[in-house]
């Protein structure tokens, strides 16, 4: 009988795709975490513009709220009832404002003078030539 038989008597079946997936997603992170810290934060930081480095540490702080959420459920802790959730919902309105903040940023300027010839030259304005054949043709319907 193999390791993997004797793990599998260990558990339900029904089960065994989802610790399988959860399994690759904590390799993806430990991954993730060693690249992170294969460069020092100051060095990070030095690389990237303000916003960036909002948006790093929010990512950075609401990533380990969400690890300890998954520790105190592993721990037949009801993290709902824990203040994670509520430091969790924190770093979300923070997330958004900082969304809203890059989402001002990449939207398009208004050029006043650019707007204001456009709408000047798509009116149409008479002429002295349209002017005279507008007041003739008044004259002629109300005739």
């Amino acid at each position: 009988m193999s390791q993997d038989d004797n793990n599998m008597e260990e558990y339900p079946t029904e089960i065994h795709d989802y610790l399988t997936a959860f399994e690759k997603s904590l390799g993806s992170v430990d991954e993730m975490l060693k690249t992170m810290m294969s460069v020092s934060r100051s060095e990070l930081l030095q690389k990237l513009d303000p916003l960036e480095q909002a948006k790093l540490d929010l990512v950075l702080v609401y990533t380990l709220n969400s690890m300890f959420w998954v520790y105190l459920a592993t721990q037949g802790i009801n993290p709902k009832e824990h203040p994670v959730k509520q430091e969790l919902e924190r770093i979300r309105t923070y997330m958004n404002k900082v969304k809203e903040i890059a989402d001002k940023k990449k939207a398009s300027k208004l050029d006043k003078g650019a707007a204001s010839r456009f709408v000047k030259n798509a009116l149409w304005e008479p002429n002295a030539e349209n002017e005279h054949t507008s007041k003739t043709a008044k004259g002629k319907k109300r005739q």
